[in-house]
C-alpha cells in the first residue's frame, strides 16, 4: 500500500492530467500507486544515454548514480541516490517534485517519459 505523500501526489497527477487532458500525468499516477516491488530502477548513465541536453524527463523509479551524465536535465522521480542527484546537479541540472513539473509543463508536452 501506498504511503500519505504518494497518495496525495498521485491524486494531484490524475486532477492535473484531467484539468489539462494530459495523459502523462495519469500514467504517473498509476505508477506511484505500484508496490514498490514493482518499480523500476535506473543508472544515471542510462539517462545520458537516453536523453538530450535540457530535456524534462519523468522516471516513474529510483534513480541510482552508475556511470556519469554530461548534460543537463529537469528530472522528476520517485526516488533518487545521494550520488545520482549529485551527478545530475553537478551536470547542470535539477532535481524537481512534482508540483513544479506539473506547473512548468501542465499538458505534459516536452516531457520524456522513461520506463
Amino acid at each position: 500500500m501506498a504511503d500519505e505523500h504518494t497518495t496525495r501526489m498521485a491524486r494531484a497527477l490524475r486532477r492535473i492530467s484531467s484539468e489539462n487532458k494530459a495523459p502523462i500525468w495519469r500514467k504517473v499516477a498509476e505508477y506511484a500507486l505500484k508496490p514498490s516491488v514493482a518499480r523500476r530502477t535506473i543508472n544515471v548513465k542510462s539517462i545520458d544515454r537516453l536523453t538530450g541536453d535540457g530535456d524534462v524527463v519523468v522516471f516513474p523509479g529510483k534513480v541510482l548514480g552508475t556511470g556519469s551524465i554530461n548534460h543537463p536535465v529537469s528530472l522528476f522521480c520517485f526516488g533518487i541516490s545521494v550520488s545520482a542527484a549529485s551527478k545530475v546537479e553537478k551536470a547542470g541540472g535539477r532535481i524537481i517534485n512534482h508540483n513544479t513539473i506539473t506547473a512548468e509543463r501542465p499538458t505534459g508536452s516536452g516531457v520524456v517519459l522513461l520506463g
